[in-house]
């Protein structure tokens, strides 16, 4: 587990469904369905089915305390139990069903028994959620794990409209991307990058940083980290600078007559951070609309797919998976 993710354990009745809710949820970076605080070692589906080992069905739900909070994911989870019924959640009976949210981390403590006490006010019947330090977790059988993503019509006590609230839970916040001011650019900017950006200079050819990468990912204007093209785009053109067919959006780009050193070319500039970012030709692959965005890899930052949930550019994923 990566040391800045932490965990939480959640018994909220059959554990198809509790883990395939959180899933769902912006935040959650792994989940593991398995058997929570009973008394046997190893135990398996059958024994604990039994309800008389004292386990109860749990989801392991690892997450990203810089993306969601703990008080958020204890919230959703209230959402999809009914905190007063003892032992019983859908049409799943048995003490292998009842409820809890159990800690491992001691400084969760106070934070999950105030939010577990604080239902009490919402309900006139008596809080049966357990809220207590787990003492062993184990996980459950390779055919339970993921359950519901293998078996789409497989039964669920939580109903399709609890995912779809937990997709939307906790949206990315809209990012607000601005130019720096020049001293802000010469401290953060390489000097070829500041040269670059800011002066029209260009790269050598074949000795920079990103003509032949080709990993799965987005470019963003390296001034202020607006995204600006995708992998999906990118060619090999031999011309020995990264080559796109079209940026991710015409809006983020200004295109200008650059008549230096006796030509004719069109410069192409990002709108937002005003940087200089390379040329537009004609003569790009006819299959993806006939340009070639010649673009210098020092005006742009690479941000690999596996990275761009985490650096909150999980809205471009999707822009990935087009052909």
């Amino acid at each position: 587990m990566n040391s800045k993710n932490r965990e939480i354990y959640f018994a909220g009745g059959c554990f198809w469904g509790t883990e395939h809710f959180f899933k769902q949820v912006r935040g959650v970076v792994a989940t593991e369905v398995g058997y929570a605080n009973g008394n046997l070692e190893a135990p398996s589906y059958q024994q604990v089915s039994t309800g008389r080992t004292g386990f109860a069905e749990t989801v392991k739900v690892v997450y990203d305390p810089e993306i969601i909070g703990l008080d958020l994911l204890i919230d959703l989870f209230f959402k999809t139990i009914d905190p007063t019924s003892l032992n019983k959640q859908g049409n799943d009976i048995g003490t292998q069903y009842r409820t809890g949210v159990y800690f491992t981390d001691q400084e969760d403590e106070t934070l999950v028994r105030e939010k577990v006490n604080g239902l009490a006010k919402h309900y006139a019947s008596p809080i049966v959620v357990e809220a207590e330090s787990l003492r062993n977790f184990y996980d459950a059988e390779t055919y339970h794990q993921q359950y519901l993503d293998k078996n789409p019509g497989g039964y669920c006590h939580i109903g399709p409209d609890l995912f779809e609230l937990a997709r939307k839970a906790n949206p990315p916040a809209e990012k607000v991307y601005q130019r720096p001011d020049q001293q802000t650019l010469k401290k953060e900017l390489s000097p070829l990058q500041f040269d670059v950006t800011q002066n029209n200079a260009t790269e050598r050819a074949f000795n920079n940083e990103y003509w032949d990468e080709f990993r799965e990912g987005i470019y963003v204007d390296i001034t202020t980290g607006e995204p600006l093209f995708v992998s999906t785009d990118k060619f090999e053109s031999d011309c020995g600078w990264p080559s796109f067919s079209k940026p991710i959006d015409d809006s983020l780009i200004n295109e200008h007559l650059d008549k230096s050193f006796g030509m004719y070319r069109t410069e192409v500039r990002s709108k937002t951070g005003d940087s200089h970012l390379g040329h537009v030709f004609d003569d790009g692959p006819e299959d993806k609309g006939g340009l070639r965005y010649c673009i210098n890899s020092a005006s742009l930052r690479f941000i690999s797919k596996e990275e761009m949930k985490a650096q909150g550019y999980e809205k471009y994923l999707p822009l990935l998976d087009k052909k």
